[in-house]
């Protein structure tokens, strides 16, 4: 199990315990720091069956400033997520071919 956290996030933080609360001892990629390529985004986007802009947190001060009121391709909001990693919402949680993400927490419980 993989999860792509941020420890600053208490929804992060809250879908980690769980997983450890389950025994499980997960790979853990704070993706502020190893942000994913382009390549691991498509795959993470396969794995959870959403498309790029689903995934993207319009609240943060980098969407307002950069993205909002466009209309971006996919491939332009998966180099977004890129240049902008804080856009990506957290956590992302995987497990072989599938993934959820941790808003609520409880949705990592589907992986178990």
């Amino acid at each position: 199990m993989i999860i792509y956290h941020n420890p600053r996030c208490r929804k992060s933080r809250d879908t980690l315990a769980l997983i450890e609360d389950a025994g499980i001892v997960p790979e853990i990629v704070e993706y502020l720091k190893e942000v994913p390529s382009e390549g691991e985004l498509r795959e993470l986007l396969r794995k959870l069956s959403m498309r790029a802009e689903e995934i993207i947190r319009k609240g943060e001060p980098d969407y307002k400033e950069h993205y909002k009121g466009k209309q971006l391709s996919e491939n332009e909001w998966i180099s977004a997520m890129v240049a902008h990693p804080k856009l990506i919402e957290r956590p992302i949680v995987v497990r072989g071919e599938r993934a959820v993400l941790g808003r609520p927490p409880e949705n990592v419980t589907d992986l178990f």
